[in-house]
């Protein structure tokens, strides 16, 4: 039985992600492939990049559905509509900041941005449920192309990074570092923010599946 801790770790993590998001695509530096897609979606097209997040989640549970061969994963959308709402709420708080112009602030900032997605994304996936689906369909990939998340991750983001391309998302040195950078601290964070979700849900709840791939080297 899913706990009432359970929720607040689940929903905590995805908060902490999307700050993290936010983050990124404040430095101007370049965001993560999917979240410049997500941009250069509610510039050329409209919506807000919340709203493009919950649009494509819907298109990669069909996807991992396929891939998978199961059911589609309909508890995904509704972490990707609070990701979508988070992303929002983020930007908005963070919208009466000044640019930054100074390589370093920007850098400062970004930096900042990828280490909370790190311990966002490994929090709430300890908890094991409705993953974000683009999470899911990395886990899919690892398993089906039998290798580590770092490369799994890394396919994915390309994809992501030649429609980005196409959209004239904000792409910049900071994209490149997420595609480097990202699985790296993923697989850096799971075992240490699992030693804090241990000391608030029973270990029962953990999900044992994402440590043991993330036990494997990248």
């Amino acid at each position: 039985m899913i706990t009432v801790k359970k929720y607040v770790v689940y929903v905590g993590g995805i908060l902490l992600l999307t700050l993290g998001i936010a983050l990124t695509i404040q430095s101007n530096l370049g965001a993560s492939p999917f979240d410049a897609l997500l941009v250069g979606l509610s510039l050329n097209v409209g919506l807000s990049v919340g709203s493009w997040e919950m649009i494509l989640a819907i298109g990669l549970i069909c996807v991992n559905a396929l891939l998978s061969k199961q059911k589609p994963e309909v508890l995904g959308l509704l972490t990707a509509f609070i990701t979508g709402l988070g992303i929002d709420v983020w930007l908005f708080l963070l919208e009466s900041w000044a640019p930054f112009e100074m390589w370093y602030s920007k850098l400062c900032c970004f930096g900042i941005g990828l280490i909370i997605i790190g311990v966002g994304t490994s929090a709430y996936l300890h908890t094991n449920f409705a993953p974000i689906p683009i999470d899911r369909l990395t886990l899919i990939i690892q398993k089906l192309v039998k290798t580590n998340l770092f490369l799994a991750r890394t396919l994915i983001y390309f994809t992501f990074l030649l429609a980005a391309m196409l959209l004239n998302g904000p792409i910049g040195v900071g994209t490149l570092l997420t595609v480097f950078l990202g699985g790296v601290l993923l697989n850096f964070f799971m075992p240490i923010t699992k030693k804090a979700v241990d000391c608030i849900l029973p270990k029962s709840h953990t999900s044992q599946n994402h440590i043991q791939h993330n036990k494997r080297s990248i």
